[in-house]
């Protein structure tokens, strides 16, 4: 195959900033650790209100950040996703190019590209984010990427693309020609905010198309409103591989009559932001390479401890991704 993973998903900015306490969240009626959809004018004045505390620009958007870490770690990836022809823009592509080598981005003239504000408590590292999701909404068909899905190991998708009718409906096409082509389908939730907003689309995606779906504690329990340990075998009679990341308490794999709890990597958290993005990276990266379902685990868990242990949602420091593939590969311990 060309590309081990491909991904479709929503093409948007990272712009981080660190917070010492819940009152500033307060102060702009923002509910902690959940995604909110804004206007382009709406971030705009949030993003005034905290730019005196300092900010960092990064890639970004949960498919791009899991494909990152798949090109990082040498594997071959592919990103599909649309830009505005802005320096977000730009500086988007660029970052994709030096992950991946290369990218099926495209351009809407016009356009503002998307942009998510992500409010990181220096406290416990959660992020509460603020997102215009700009020329991201208007992605076209799938042109193309078509062809390079039937050209990859597996299709990757986001959960945010369900949020959008038209997103939304390239991302059912995309699921589509890889399970008619025999390509395995994953599936990132993404968000809670998605899993409660279009709960049935959430379904028809993971029982229609998926091969692996990867959950949050909160993903699980609101697709099944079940704790999450009985939400893996839930989700598990309508999904072939069902993960459920559970923070601090490490992660579920369901597969049949399989169960695995994969421990976590212990770091000190400094940015959540990518986390999951990143364990979905690291599984990939081990279901390409036919590891067995509690190894992909831990490579999950090994690159979201490389992510969380920084700002940003993509780890980038040199052979980092590629030396915790080597541990995850000979069974190092921690």
């Amino acid at each position: 195959m060309k590309y081990d993973v491909a991904g479709l998903g929503n093409a948007i900015v990272d712009v981080l900033v660190r917070f010492p306490d819940d009152s500033l969240l307060q102060q702009l009626k923002l509910t902690r650790g959940i995604m909110h959809p804004v206007s382009h004018e709406e971030w705009q004045r949030t993003y005034l209100e905290v730019k005196g505390l300092g900010a960092e620009v990064h890639s970004g958007g949960s498919g791009a950040n899991t494909l990152c870490a798949v090109g990082l770690a040498g594997k071959k990836a592919l990103f599909c996703g649309q830009v505005g022809d802005d320096q977000f823009g730009a500086m988007y592509a660029d970052s994709l190019k030096r992950a991946c080598g290369e990218h099926s981005l495209r351009v809407e003239p016009g356009a503002f590209t998307g942009k998510c504000l992500s409010l990181i408590s220096m406290r416990d590292a959660e992020r509460t984010m603020c997102t215009h999701l700009g020329a991201a909404v208007d992605l076209p068909e799938l042109g193309p990427f078509a062809q390079h899905i039937l050209e990859s190991k597996v299709l990757h998708i986001e959960g945010y693309l369900l949020l959008g009718d038209r997103t939304a409906d390239v991302a059912f096409d995309a699921m589509a020609r890889a399970k008619a082509a025999g390509v395995m389908v994953s599936i990132d939730a993404s968000d809670p905010f998605v899993v409660h907003t279009v709960p049935d689309r959430m379904w028809r995606a993971a029982k229609d198309y998926a091969t692996v779906v990867f959950l949050n504690a909160d993903e699980a329990s609101g697709m099944t409103k079940l704790p999450p340990a009985e939400a893996v075998h839930a989700v598990a009679e309508q999904v072939p591989i069902v993960v459920v990341k559970l923070g601090r308490e490490g992660s579920l794999i369901k597969h049949k009559d399989e169960v695995h709890r994969v421990g976590i990597h212990a770091v000190k958290a400094i940015d959540t932001t990518g986390a999951g993005d990143a364990y979905a990276g690291g599984f990939l990266v081990g279901l390409c390479s036919g590891w067995d379902l509690a190894r992909c685990g831990d490579l999950g868990a090994r690159f979201a401890s490389l992510t969380v242990g920084q700002i940003g949602a993509v780890c980038r420091e040199p052979g980092a991704l590629s030396r915790a593939v080597a541990a995850a590969s000979a069974g190092a311990t921690p």
